[in-house]
């Protein structure tokens, strides 16, 4: 089975892309973010028509998630991650498919920080390490796949001293991507690939991509039950060099039946 995570950054805007990286990739389950879209807007029958199933949670110009299959049935779990009453983002997903679940997560920026967008963010990193201690203990295979907005360790940036006071490497949320680790959660890309650069995000500015000055943000992190059925792993980075493209590329990575 292979898996990938897509932050789309405007899912209608960027519809040839993703059907054309669809076509090419064939993944089986996809975990898409930041779709910026109504719930009534999402493209369901122009994915229907390449094989995609969907289940998709919408937002008007902001957030948004959705979890695609292509020939797995999928049985909706929660459309929100616990513990926030009042939070209307849509930014965590969750499902049954293929006898694993799978979260989908968009996990807020931050930026800029410190401040209430910072503080904001490390509340919706408390709920999920809650969530998927709870998710470890029940002792199920689970897949918690996306963009997390953390760059995990100096390896995962281009240039750390450029990005220190940014809320993406600040120390704050780098404990707590540890602290979930910790649980006993596996970063699938950073293990099939301990010593290597991997990049996700490419920023559009200053010929980023050209200069291949990225960030990894884009993770899965895998229960005890399915590391054994990890073979292999990637990021299909070319996409990012397509018009119109993300600033993100998508990630993916194979499990064994």
């Amino acid at each position: 089975m292979k898996i990938a995570t897509f932050n789309i950054n405007g899912i209608n805007g960027r519809l040839p892309v993703l059907k054309k990286w669809l076509q090419m990739a064939g993944p089986d389950i996809v975990c898409l973010q930041e779709l910026k879209a109504v719930q009534e807007k999402f493209p369901e029958k122009e994915l229907e028509r390449l094989g995609y199933g969907a289940v998709w949670s919408g937002q008007k110009s902001w957030n948004g998630v959705a979890i695609l299959s292509k020939g797995i049935p999928m049985q909706v779990l929660r459309t929100k991650l616990p513990g926030g009453r009042g939070d209307t983002h849509s930014r965590y997903l969750e499902v049954i498919a293929g006898q694993m679940v799978i979260g989908c997560i968009y996990l807020p920026n931050g930026n800029p920080a410190p401040g209430e967008k910072f503080d904001y963010k490390m509340k919706w990193f408390g709920r999920l390490k809650k969530h998927a201690k709870y998710l470890m203990s029940e002792n199920i295979p689970v897949v918690l796949a996306g963009d997390y907005n953390v760059i995990p360790e100096e390896p995962d940036v281009y240039k750390p001293e450029h990005w220190r006071k940014n809320a993406l490497f600040m120390p704050e949320p780098r404990r707590a991507y540890k602290s979930l680790i910790s649980q006993g959660w596996t970063d699938a890309l950073r293990y099939l690939y301990p010593d290597r650069r991997i990049y996700t995000f490419w920023d559009y500015l200053y010929k980023a991509y050209e200069r291949d000055a990225g960030l990894r943000l884009d993770h899965f992190l895998l229960s005890p039950q399915l590391v054994k059925r990890l073979s292999a792993g990637g990021v299909d980075k070319r996409v990012r060099g397509w018009d119109k493209a993300s600033d993100h590329a998508p990630a993916w990575i194979k499990l064994n039946d």
